[in-house]
Parts: C-alpha cells; structure tokens; sequence
C-alpha cells in the first residue's frame, strides 16, 4: 500500500486540548466552546489570521483520562442510545481554567484539524471576565508529537504526520472485513429507523455507507457510536487501516446488539402498559432487565415471610391480629418499589415491636423500696409514703392498676428524679416524655397513616423503646401543655390518664386498642392553675414544698458535694467543706426552695479548688494544696453574701410590712408592702403590676382603715376623714413581677395602720390572710410554702388566719421551732401582734399556749413548740 498525498500541514502546529470524552478524528466535524485562560491566548492569536482570511491548521490533542472518571475498567462503555450523536458536528464544554494542563496529560496522538468556522464572543456579551470563542474544527489527518517546542502561554508541538494509506485491493481478507462493516452500517442504519430519527439523517447515512473511503469510515462510526475514552484513543492511534477496521466493526457489532436488546425490553413493556403511569413502566422495564439477565428478586417474599414470622410472635391481641393479617394481604399484592409499600411494611413493624404483652415482674419487697428511696431522696415522707402504700396494695392485690401521680412543686425539689428512684424501687423501666411546649394532639395520639411521614404518639413510642407494657411512664412539666389550631394535647391525655379508660387507649396511626393500664403514670407540675380542670381531677396530686435549710444541708452533704467533687475530678479525701460552710451557702447565697442552685454554688466551689489542686500539682508540691473550705475562702471564691437581712431593714421604716405570697412557681416568697401619703385629695395610687383581685383587697382595706380611724386612734372624732387633703401611695416592690390574689389584705391594712400612725411593725415579722370589709380574717392557701419562704427569709414571727392552725402540721418539725405563730381571726387581733405594744381599742386577750402534746386547739397566740 502507498500512501496517498498528504496536504500541506505545517510539521509545527498550535496544540488545542480536548477533554470530556471527545476525540476528533479524520473526517470528522467537531465543534468546541473554548473558554480556558490558557487556551484563549491561542485563539487571540488564530482570531487575528482568521480575520485577515487565512487558513488556519491547528493540531487537536485529547487529554488522557483519569482513573476515576473512566466508565468502565474493562474498556466497555455503558450501552446508551446513539440518537444524539448522529447527523450534528458535537458541541463541547471546556472547563473554566482554574487548573493549567500539563503537557504530560496529552496524549501522545492528535489530528491536525481545519478551522472551518470562527465567533468570538466579547466579555460583555458572555458575562464574562474574558472573550470565550466558539470554532468549528474538521479533522485532516493522525499525527504523533515527536516533542513541545512552546508550552507557554499555550502549547505547539513539533509533530510527524500519518496520511491515510491505500487499501490493497488483492488482500481477500481486508475485502471481507470492510464489506461486514458496510452492511452492519446498514444494519444499524434499520434499527436506527426504528426509534423514529429523521429521514434525511438515515439517507445520509446510507449514502455514505457507500461512497466513503473504508479508513474514514471506520473512524465516523467510532466517533458516532457510544464507545469508552479508552478505545476512542486505540482507534485514534491505529495507524495500521486494517487493524482500525476489525476493532470498528467489533465496536459496531457491539452497539447493535444493544439497540436490538433496548427495543426488545421496549416492546416487552409496552405490552403490558396499558394504564399505568410512567412509575409503572420503569418498574416493568427493570422487570424485563432482570428476566434477560436471568436474575431474580426474592426480597419482597423475604419481607414478608420475616413480618408474617415476628407479628405471630409479638402475640397481637385479637383485633390487632385481624388489622395486621388484613395489612399482610396487602402487602403481598405490593411491589416493594410502590410508595405505598414501604408505608404498610412500617405499620406491621410498629404492630410486631410493640410490647403486647411483655412485661417486668415487680420488685414487691417493701423494704428494699424505702431503703431505695431514702438513699435516692432526703426528706419527701408524704411521696415516700404514697409509694410503699402503692408497693403494698399491689402486693396483696395483683391487679391493681396504675394509678397517676403527679408531683406538684417548685423547680429543683426533686420531681423528675423522684420518677427514676420509684422505677428502680419497682424493678421497672423508665421513660421520660417532655410535654413543655408540646401543642399537637398528634404527639399525644399519634397521626393517622394519611398523612406523610405520619407516626404513633410519645406514648406509644416510649413503649415500643422500653420493650415493656408496665414501665414508669414520666409526663415532665405536665401544666406547660399548650394548644393551636392543631388540636388540644391535654384533651388527648384525659383517654391516657384515665385508669378506667386506658385499658382501651386507642392511637390514631395503629388505629387498634393498646392496654395502658399496666404503666404507672407519673406528671410533675410546677403550676396546678395551669392545668386544666378535667385532666387535675385523673390525676392524684402529691404536692412537694421547697426545701428548709436543714433539709439542704443534708442533700448537700449526701447527694450534691459528692457529685461535684467527682465531676471535678477532685478525690473525695482531698476536699473538706464543713457543714458551717454549706449552710453559709444556702442561707447567704441562694433562696430558693430547690437545691439547683445551690448545687451551681457547690460546683462553684469545687472548680476553685480543681484550679489550686491543679496548681499544686504541677509545681510538684500536693502536699501543699490546702483542701480545707473555710468561711474566709468561701467568701474568697463566692464573693460577699447576697443575701443580707432586708427583712429588717424595711421593717423599721413605718407603712412598711412583710407579707408572705405564693408564686407561681409551686413555691414560696416573701411580699413587701409599700405605703406613703403625700398632699392630694384622698385618691389610692396603686403600682407594682397588680392583678385586680389585689386591686381589690387594697380598696377593702383602705375602707376597712377609714371607717375604724376613730376606734384606732387615727381620727380624733367619728366625721372626720382621715384621707382629708391626702394621697396614699401603696406600692409592691419587684415591679416587674406580676402579683395577684387576696392573701395581702391583712398586710395593706397593716401598712395603712403603719404610716398613718408613723408607727413601724415589730422587726422579722411578716404574715397574710383574706379580710373582708367587717374586719374578719379569712383562711388562705399554700401555707406550707409560705412558712417555709419565710423561715428561709429570716422570719421570726408570722402572722396567719386562725382557720390555718392545722396547715402547720404539714411544716417541719425545726421550722416551727424557730418562728412564732399567731392566729388571727380579725384584723384587730392581726394588729395587736403586729406592734411591739400592741394597739389600743384591740382585744389584748391573745390565748393560750399550744398544748404539751403539740395540738393546736383554739388559740389566738402561741409560740409554737413542735
């Protein structure tokens, strides 16, 4: 074979990289958008001598592909339609320039190519930084690079140009090989005319079939058949047209059996279409993929077998047992790729890990439950002593049903812990639900299977977490339920917290009856006002006051210095706060009725001494580290106490007393009562952000003052006003506090008495009670929490309505050691004990002192000593 004549291509050509899996080749047209910085700096150049109308030569180089970009470590390609690659020059993306192309990354092999078309676009018209150009390039012939003369700013290559060689004519073999390849083009140009290409591209190709050269025509059906970078490359370096040919026949050969395969699972699916949506279809269609490959899917009869096989051992009860073989059934008739599907396979899995009828035997040993307790809690006997009453019934009676606690009380007494100790006292197991913030019913009752993403309520997924159907269920921070336009929540726990309903409670995405009356429902609250009436009512309220300060000092010493020692990492023996020290701390640095606090100022404690343990270490000298907490280091580390004797200092001012309220919070505080007169005529200014009933008592004992002015020395004849020519002024202090309820009406009086008299009230004295407009001293609530609020304020004598003797039995034994009562029935008695020397026009007959036995009978004025 000789070689035919080549065209005048210059031996040194501008090299322009291509990338993305195109390779030019002879004969072919490609079209490039060219936007890289190096490359543009070529086309400047080519755009100057294209202008001027010159022919320009330019030498096309792929660049070798990377390992993990190839299609296929085989060198075969992804079998793909060929419909886009026919009968249009390919339109390429270059990347954006960020990386520079080495010149070890081109191939070895290129085609010097004409360029037959030229834009450019301006940055202004491409939005760009730089000009970007579209050229159309038409391939010559091979060459290889012999070696780079230019690589900056863009690349030349001297090269050595392989023209096309003749085909001999005598060579039987070759004959054969280029007449199989003309008729596979035809054969491929039949299956092409199936998938409906457009006539004049299908009559091209069959002229060309007949009239093109055998070497460019095994190069136009490599660039126009779906091959890999990799043999893209053997074709473009295959000089031998021989060789060329076979491997583009084998590459044809290839790419219709693939259309014919295609077209045959295409009208193995149409078949079986009929009105089924596109989902439909490519389901069928990898149905079909599977059968031809004669693979099968044994996952769905797998899914179903395991469902069938966990769901009889879950023992559903019977109505379940009905829901989940209905489901079953359903499921059966299912594709697994259907939406629906994946959702009944998710509610038979609820229905199989739900724990019917598993459980936990009870731990029914009554002593072991109070030591349990007694370790876990100081204090607390009323809740201690309901528990073992539970542990004791259920004992003897072995169906009994749980019954609903709910501990009500200020933060940090120890509520939510309290549920963990009685779980272990039981031998149970525990799960807490928040329901702060919570104000879709769904969360309570589940959703039901309608709507996307639905799932079963807190309830439900607590039991399924447990594995148990009697664990302690907690419903934390039960009164900040809230409620929207989505539903109720604390509607939704009247069915939970309901023993005579529970046994059927019913959520809404199971939508079958679950027995909850072998959980024991615990709530904890810190407000009962809060919560509405009918879910107070399901429940058994067990109320929880603040703390005393002996009461701290113990949980100090038992439950909060250890865990901060050893959260610290200090050794036990390497710390000493004496028990001087940790009441110096709750009475000088926290006022709470928890201990949270003053387990933060513990801690505070502890990290000072972590830092001169750490410091002593390093300085190798331990021994010297003092671990001794003295009043002066604390002090030290603490700074000056917060708490000093305000009682003291607003009781020597007269119009100035110290009533005792009850916050919202389940615990007790101190309320001060400011009052002043000032020129004016007679109006009642009343600030502090008072609720009306408070309002309200101020008015009644404004009134109560002005008709007993005379009697009380006030007024010196029955017709005069003692408001005559005056404001009064009554104040609350914390003004950013809300305050409401009638417990101050006998402390206004109290203050009005004060300032019109200029008399001050006996120091460390404070009290509360109702009066109505007679002068009776009417009872009032939280007395407990009051009493301790006021032996936590350094309170020495308190004042309360006589009908509240009996509350005080609820209040420890040390606390009504230090502080005298008096019982009140009218505001006259509440006067004579407010005064150092009584008041005049009162009954001076104060009673008797308490019993002996400690019963409190009817007196007016005892010190108490319980």
């Amino acid at each position: 074979m000789a070689p035919s004549k080549a065209p005048e291509i210059p031996r040194v050509l501008p090299i322009i990289p291509t990338r993305n899996n195109r390779v030019l080749l002879p004969g072919i047209v490609l079209r490039l958008q060219i936007g890289r910085r190096d490359t543009t700096h070529l086309m400047d150049q080519l755009w100057l001598q294209y202008a001027k109308n010159q022919s320009i030569i330019v030498g096309c180089v792929p660049i070798k592909p990377i390992a993990k970009d190839d299609q296929s470590s085989n060198g075969t390609s992804t079998p793909t339609s060929s419909v886009s690659r026919l009968g249009k020059p390919r339109t390429v993306e270059q990347d954006d320039g960020r990386k520079p192309i080495d010149q070890s990354e081109l191939f070895s092999w290129g085609v010097a190519a004409r360029i037959v078309a030229f834009k450019k676009n301006s940055p202004n018209e491409a939005r760009l930084s730089r000009a970007t150009y579209a050229v159309t390039l038409e391939g010559i012939a091979r060459f290889k690079i012999e070696k780079f003369v230019k690589t900056v700013p863009y690349f030349e290559a001297a090269i050595s140009i392989h023209m096309e060689m003749e085909i001999d004519k005598e060579d039987t073999e070759l004959q054969a090989i280029i007449l199989n390849l003309r008729t596979s083009g035809h054969e491929l140009a039949n299956v092409l005319s199936q998938l409906q290409l457009p006539p004049t591209v299908l009559n091209q190709l069959r002229q060309m079939l007949d009239s093109t050269p055998p070497g460019q025509l095994a190069d136009l059906f490599a660039s126009m058949i779906d091959v890999s970078m990799e043999e893209k490359l053997q074709i473009l370096e295959t000089i031998d047209v021989k060789t060329r040919i076979t491997r583009t026949l084998e590459l044809l050969t290839r790419q219709i059996q693939v259309l014919k395969i295609s077209q045959k699972l295409q009208s193995t699916v149409e078949s079986k279409l009929g009105k089924k949506q596109r989902e439909f279809y490519l389901r069928q269609q990898l149905d079909a993929i599977k059968k031809e490959l004669g693979e099968s899917d044994d996952q769905e009869e797998d899914d179903v077998a395991d469902l069938t096989k966990r769901i009889s051992e879950a023992k559903l009860p019977e109505e379940a047992t009905k829901a989940a073989e209905r489901e079953l059934r359903r499921l059966k008739r299912m594709h697994p790729s259907m939406a629906e599907y994946q959702v009944v396979r998710t509610y038979l899995e609820w229905l199989s890990e739900l724990p019917w009828e598993k459980q936990t035997e009870d731990v029914m040993d009554i002593a072991r439950a109070r030591s349990q307790l007694d370790e876990d809690h100081f204090g607390l006997e009323k809740v201690k002593t309901r528990i073992l009453e539970y542990l004791a019934v259920r004992k003897l009676k072995q169906d009994l049903k749980g019954p609903i606690l709910c501990f009500l009380g200020p933060p940090g007494v120890g509520k939510t812990s309290l549920g963990k100790s009685l779980a272990n006292a039981l031998g149970r197991k525990f799960h807490r639900i928040s329901l702060g913030g919570v104000r879709d019913e769904a969360e309570i009752r589940g959703h039901r299977r309608t709507y996307i993403g639905a799932l079963p309520g807190r309830i439900i997924q607590g039991l399924r977490r447990c594995g148990v159907n009697n664990p302690v269920i907690l419903l934390d921070e039960i009164d900040k339920l809230g409620h929207d336009a989505r539903g109720d929540p604390s509607s939704a726990l009247l069915e939970v917290l309901d023993p005579e309903q529970n046994s059927t409670f019913t959520d809404h995405y199971l939508n079958v009856p679950f027995d909850l009356s072998n959980v024991l429902f615990i709530a904890t609250a810190n407000d009962a006002d809060t919560i509405p009436g009918p879910l107070f009512d399901r429940m058994e309220v067990i109320r929880i006051p603040g703390y005393t300060f002996d009461e701290k000092l113990h949980i100090a010493k038992r439950h909060l210095l250890p865990k901060q020692i050893k959260a610290h990492g200090i050794e036990p023996d390497e710390i000493r706060i004496e028990e001087n020290v940790l009441m110096k701390i709750a009475t000088g640095y926290t006022r709470e009725a928890g201990v949270r606090n003053l387990e933060r100022e513990i801690g505070a404690v502890c990290r000072a001494m972590a830092v001169e343990y750490a410091d002593a270490k390093e300085k190798t000298t331990p021994d010297a580290f003092n671990g001794n907490v003295t009043p002066e280091k604390l002090e030290k580390i603490l700074g000056p106490e917060r708490f000093d004797d305000e009682v003291a200092e607003r009781a020597s001012i007269p119009g100035v007393v110290t009533g005792l309220a009850w916050t919202a919070s389940g615990s007790g505080g101190l309320l001060f009562i400011e009052a002043t007169q000032m020129a004016g005529k007679g109006v009642l200014h009343l600030t502090g952000k008072l609720g009306d009933v408070i309002k309200e008592s101020a008015q009644l004992g404004l009134t109560w003052v002005r008709a007993n002015a005379t009697r009380l020395g006030l007024a010196k004849v029955s017709t005069s006003n003692v408001l005559e020519g005056l404001d009064v002024h009554i104040h609350l202090p914390a003004g950013a506090i809300p305050k409401d309820g009638p417990s101050a009406g006998v402390t206004i009086v109290t203050a009005l008495v004060s300032l019109f008299s200029q008399k001050p009230v006996r120091d460390h004295t404070a009290m509360t009670g109702e009066i109505t407009l007679r002068g009776q001293v009417l009872p009032v609530g939280g007395i407990k929490e009051k009493v301790l609020a006021a032996h936590r304020g350094g309170i020495r004598r308190v004042i309360i309505p006589f009908r509240n003797a009996n509350d005080l039995r609820e209040v420890p034994a040390n606390v009504r050691k230090d502080i005298e009562f008096v019982f009140a029935k009218t505001v006259d008695e509440v006067l004579a004990a407010a005064f150092e020397d009584g008041w005049k026009g009162t009954n001076k007959n104060l009673g008797t002192p308490a019993s002996e036995d400690g019963t409190f009978g009817q007196q007016v004025y005892v010190k108490a000593k319980l």
